[in-house]
C-alpha cells in the first residue's frame, strides 16, 4: 500500500506542488521567526555579558523604580570608591557616572535616539571594567575631549579629530580624540556611547556630583567574587547593594526577555501561527479535492481487498511525504526569512542588534514538527473520508465530492458564529473583560469556517450577479462553477478570510488609536507650537525626552512668544507602585494644556503636590487632600498631597507633579517638551522659523504647530501598521496560492466539461475569463467575510479596552473598501495560471478524458 501511495504521488506530482509550497511558506515563516528570536536573544545575551560580565563586583543603589527596560536605580556616594579600595580582596574600584547624552552629527542633527539608548559616561581606564576598546586615537585627557563608539562615528559621519556638540542635554563642544568598539562590535547594539573624563561626567551628566551611578570593582587575583561581596556588605550604607557583574548581566538579559524582546518574539510567533493556520486550510482543501478525485481508485482498492485502515494509510502516507519534504524545505527557507525580517525591521526604523544567525536544535525541530503535524491534521479528514467509499463505487460514475451541506453543520456553524458575535458585542458594550472578546473572536472565526458552505451559495449568487450581467454567458458560467460546489468554495475562501480578518482588525485598531490621539490632542492641547525630540511615540509622551531645560528660556525670548513652559517626567513609586509621571510648571501649564480639572487646582500645586486623573483617583480611592507616599528616582522618599483631579490625561498621563519638586530629585535635569503660546496676531509659521533658528544648536529638535504635532502623534502607529501589513502579507499570499491550487485541481476534474465548452464554440479568451472570474468570486467572498469579522473584532477590542490611548472607535471605510478591491485584483492574479492551463487544453483529448 505504501508503494501504491508513492506511485500515485509520483504520477500526479504536479498536483501536490501547491500544497507543498503552502507547507514550505508556512514553516519558513515560523522557522524564520524562531530563528530570528533565538538570534536576537543570543545577540542581547552577548551584548549584556560583554558590558557587565567582566566586571567582578558592582556597587549600586538598591532602590529600583519601574521594571524591565524602563527601570531606574538611585545612585551611590562617590566616596564609596575609596571604601571599596580599602576592602580586603579589592584590586581597584572606579566610580562610574552614566547619563543620557546625544552626539550631533556632521549635518547638525542628532545621532540616533529613536529607540536605542544614547548614553555618555566617564571613560574607565581599567580594561576588565570597560567593555569598550579604543581602536583609533587615545583616551580623553581633558574635559572637552571624548571617545565615541565606531557605530556612532559612522552614523554621524564623525572622524578622529573632529569637533562636534554633545547634548548632555546642555550643548557641550567636544573634540573627538578616540574611536572605540564594544568588544569587537561597532557599539552596544545600535546605541551610541560617548566616553568623557570623570570631572566632565560629574559636571554634565548628574545634578549631584557627590553621587555616581555605580562603583565598578576589580578583585585581586585568585580572590573569589563572593568573598569580596561578603567583605563589602558590613561597610555599605543602607540603600546600597553589591552584585557581581555576571548577575547584573543576567538581570538585564531577563529584563529584556520580559520586555522588548519577549514582546517582539511573541508578536512574530503570532504572525507565524496565522500564516501556518492559513496554510493548513490550503493544504486541507487540496487533500480534500485530491481524495474526492480519487474516489474510483479508492473504491478499486477496497474492491481488491484493501481495508479502510490501508486506504487511510495511503492518504496519510501522501500527507506525511508532503509534510516532511515541505517542512524540511521550509526550515531551510526560514534562514532567508530571518534575514529578510531583520532588513524589514531596519527599513521601518527599528534596527536590531547585528550578529550571525543563532541556530538552535529545539527551535528548528519545533518548526519542522509543526509543519508535519499541520499537514497531517489537514490530511487526516480527507483520508478518512476516502476510506468510506464503498467498493461498488468503482463500478459506477459518481460525484467526485459531496456538494450538499448537512443541516447539522449549518446549525453548528450558525450557533458558533452567533455565540462568537454575541461575545464580541458583550465585550464591546463593556459588559465583559478583554478575554471575552478573544473568546468571541475564536468562536466567530470557527463558526464562519463551519458555516461557510451554507453561506457560500447565497453569497456567491449575490456577488456573481453583476459578473453574470456584465460578462454574459462567461460570467454566468463562472458564477455557476462557484455555486455548484459550495463546500469547496467556502474551504478555499476560508484561508483568505482568516488572513484578511487579522489585517482588518489591526487596521481598525490602528485607526482608532489615531483617532483617539487626535481627539485627545484637540481637547487637551492649547499650545500654538511644540518643541520636542523626534522619535516613535514622542508626540504623545510627556515622560521621555532629552531637551536642555535652559532651552525654555531661549525659546521664551523669541519675538512673538507669550509663554514657553516645559514638560518633564519619568518614573516614580507612588502609593507603592511604579507610575509614569509628568512634571509641570503649575503657574504656566494651564495656558498650554487643558486638563479638564473637576476638583482642586493645578495652579496651586506646591513642590510636594500631586494631580491625578479621574481614573487614577478612582483606582486609588483618592480625593483632593489625600496623601500618598512617593519614592523619587534619586532614591529619596516623602509624601505628596493630591491637589487636583482632572479628566483629560491625553498629554500628561495619569500622574502630574510640580516641576520644581521633581527636578530636585532627579539625577539629570532634562525636559521632554517645551509648549509655546504665541501672542495674538503672531504668524505661526514665522514663529516656528524663529524658534528653529534659536534652538538649532541643540541638534535641531522638532518644532511643530498643533496640526503637525497631531500628525506626528500618529506617525508611530502608521509605521507599526505598515510593519504588521508586511508580516501578514505572507499569510495572504499563501491563501491566494490556495485559490490558484484549488482552481488548477478543479480544471483537472472538469477536463471533459471544458472540452465540451470549447467544442460548442467557447474561445480560449472566454475560457480564461471564466476561470479568472471564478477566482475573483472566491477571493471577494473570503475578503468580504474577513473584513466583516475583522471590523467587528476591532470594534470589540477598542470598546473593551476603553483607555486614554484607545478611547475612540474608527473604521476607515476607504481602507476597508480598498481591501475588497485588492482582494478582487489578487483573485484575478491567482486565477491567471489555472486560466491559462484551462485555455490550453486540447479539445479532442479533453472530450475523451474520463
Amino acid at each position: 500500500m505504501v508503494r501504491i501511495a508513492f506511485s500515485d504521488m509520483w504520477s500526479h506530482k504536479r498536483r501536490l506542488v501547491g500544497s507543498m509550497v503552502a507547507v514550505v511558506l508556512g514553516v519558513a515563516f515560523l522557522s524564520g521567526t524562531l530563528l530570528l528570536g533565538d538570534t536576537l536573544k543570543a545577540n542581547f545575551d552577548k551584548l549584556f555579558t560583554t558590558a557587565n560580565g567582566s566586571t567582578d563586583v558592582i556597587l549600586r543603589g538598591s532602590t529600583q523604580i519601574g521594571s524591565g527596560n524602563e527601570k531606574t536605580r538611585s545612585g551611590v556616594d562617590a566616596a564609596l570608591a575609596t571604601t571599596a579600595r580599602n576592602t580586603p580582596g579589592v584590586a581597584d574600584a572606579e566610580p562610574y557616572v552614566e547619563g543620557d547624552a546625544q552626539l550631533v552629527g556632521s549635518d547638525g542633527k542628532r545621532v540616533g535616539g529613536s529607540g536605542p539608548p544614547t548614553t555618555a559616561a566617564n571613560w574607565i581606564s581599567v580594561p576588565s571594567l570597560n567593555p569598550y576598546r579604543i581602536v583609533s586615537g587615545r583616551a580623553p585627557g581633558a574635559d572637552d575631549e571624548v571617545v565615541i563608539n565606531r557605530g556612532a562615528a559612522k552614523t554621524g559621519k564623525l572622524h578622529l579629530g573632529d569637533t562636534t556638540t554633545l547634548l548632555t542635554p546642555a550643548p557641550v563642544r567636544v573634540h573627538i580624540v578616540g574611536i572605540a568598539t564594544f568588544g569587537t562590535a561597532d557599539g552596544l547594539g545600535t546605541g551610541t556611547f560617548t566616553g568623557m573624563t570623570l570631572p566632565a561626567a560629574q559636571r554634565y551628566l548628574t545634578n549631584n556630583p557627590a553621587k555616581v551611578s555605580q562603583i565598578l570593582i576589580k578583585t585581586a587575583p585568585n580572590v573569589d567574587r563572593g568573598t569580596v561581596i561578603a567583605a563589602l556588605q558590613p561597610r555599605l550604607p543602607t540603600g546600597v547593594q553589591a552584585i557581581t557583574g555576571q548577575d547584573l548581566a543576567n538581570e538585564n538579559i531577563d529584563n529584556i526577555d520580559k520586555g522588548f524582546l519577549g514582546f517582539l518574539r511573541n508578536g512574530l510567533t503570532g504572525f507565524a501561527v496565522v500564516a501556518l493556520l492559513v496554510a493548513v486550510f490550503s493544504i486541507y482543501n487540496t487533500f480534500s479535492i485530491l481524495s474526492a478525485q480519487r474516489t474510483r481508485s479508492s473504491a478499486l482498492l477496497r474492491a481488491l481487498g484493501a481495508t479502510r485502515r490501508q486506504v487511510v494509510g495511503v492518504g496519510l502516507a501522501e500527507a506525511s511525504a508532503v509534510g516532511v519534504l515541505g517542512a524540511a524545505a521550509g526550515w531551510a527557507a526560514g534562514i532567508g526569512i530571518a534575514t529578510g525580517l531583520k532588513a524589514i525591521f531596519h527599513g521601518f526604523g527599528f534596527p536590531l542588534p547585528t550578529g550571525g544567525l543563532e541556530f538552535k536544535l529545539g527551535s528548528g525541530l519545533l518548526a519542522v514538527f509543526a509543519g508535519i503535524a499541520a499537514t497531517l491534521v489537514a490530511g487526516v479528514v480527507p483520508a478518512i473520508r476516502s476510506s468510506r467509499v464503498a467498493p461498488v463505487a468503482a463500478l459506477r460514475d459518481q460525484a467526485a465530492e459531496r456538494r450538499t451541506v448537512s443541516a447539522r453543520r449549518s446549525v453548528a456553524g450558525a450557533v458558533l458564529t452567533g455565540g462568537g458575535v454575541a461575545a464580541l458585542v458583550i465585550a464591546g458594550l463593556g459588559q465583559g473583560p478583554m478575554a471575552v472578546a478573544g473568546i468571541g473572536a475564536l468562536l466567530a472565526l470557527v463558526g464562519m469556517v463551519v458555516l461557510g458552505p451554507a453561506a457560500a451559495r447565497p453569497v456567491a449568487t449575490v456577488l456573481g450577479a453583476p459578473i453574470a450581467r456584465m460578462r454574459g454567458v462567461t460570467g454566468l458560467l463562472a458564477r455557476e462553477n462557484s455555486l455548484r460546489n459550495p463546500r469547496r468554495t467556502a474551504a478555499t475562501a476560508s484561508a483568505l478570510l482568516i488572513g484578511v480578518a487579522v489585517v482588518a482588525m489591526f487596521t481598525v485598531v490602528a485607526a482608532s488609536l489615531k483617532k483617539s490621539a487626535a481627539q485627545g490632542i484637540d481637547r487637551t492641547l492649547t499650545a500654538d507650537v511644540i518643541v520636542d525630540t523626534p522619535g516613535y511615540g514622542a508626540a504623545v509622551s510627556a515622560q521621555s525626552g532629552k531637551l536642555d531645560p535652559a532651552m525654555q528660556q531661549r525659546v521664551s525670548t523669541v519675538d512673538g512668544v507669550a509663554v514657553a513652559t516645559p514638560l518633564s517626567g519619568g518614573e516614580a513609586l507612588i502609593g507603592g507602585k511604579s507610575h509614569n509621571v509628568t512634571a509641570v510648571d503649575p503657574a504656566q501649564v494651564g495656558q498650554v494644556v487643558n486638563f479638564g480639572v473637576s476638583t482642586g487646582s493645578i495652579a496651586s500645586m506646591a513642590p510636594t503636590s500631586l494631580a491625578v486623573s479621574k481614573d487614577a483617583a478612582k483606582s486609588n480611592h483618592w480625593h483632593v487632600g489625600s496623601i500618598a507616599p512617593i519614592t523619587y528616582p534619586d532614591g529619596s522618599t516623602g509624601t505628596v498631597t493630591v491637589a487636583a483631579i482632572y479628566s483629560h490625561a491625553d498629554i500628561t498621563g495619569d500622574y502630574v507633579l510640580n516641576l520644581t519638586g521633581w527636578t530636585s530629585h532627579t539625577d539629570q535635569a532634562v525636559v521632554s517638551k517645551i509648549m509655546v503660546n504665541l501672542r495674538p496676531g503672531v504668524d505661526v509659521a514665522a514663529a516656528e522659523s524663529a524658534i528653529k533658528a534659536a534652538t538649532a544648536q541643540y541638534g535641531q529638535p522638532g518644532v511643530q504647530d498643533k496640526a503637525e504635532y497631531r500628525s506626528s502623534a500618529t506617525k508611530g502607529v502608521n509605521t507599526i501598521l505598515g510593519l504588521v501589513y508586511v508580516m501578514l502579507a505572507l499569510a495572504i499570499i499563501i491563501a491566494l496560492m490556495g485559490i490558484s491550487n484549488t482552481l488548477s485541481l478543479s480544471i483537472h476534474e472538469r477536463t471533459r466539461e471544458l472540452g465540451l465548452l470549447r467544442a460548442v464554440g467557447q474561445t480560449r479568451a472566454q475560457t480564461r475569463a471564466m476561470v479568472r472570474w471564478e477566482s475573483v468570486l472566491v477571493a471577494v467572498f473570503g475578503t468580504i467575510g474577513g473584513v466583516g469579522i475583522g471590523t467587528l473584532l476591532g470594534w470589540s477590542i477598542v470598546k473593551a479596552a476603553s483607555s486614554t490611548t484607545l478611547s475612540a472607535f474608527a473604521a476607515p471605510p476607504l481602507q476597508l473598501v480598498v481591501f475588497v478591491v485588492v482582494g478582487a485584483v489578487a483573485g484575478t492574479l491567482a486565477g491567471i495560471r489555472p486560466a491559462r492551463r484551462a485555455a490550453r487544453l486540447n479539445v479532442l483529448q479533453a472530450i475523451s478524458a474520463e
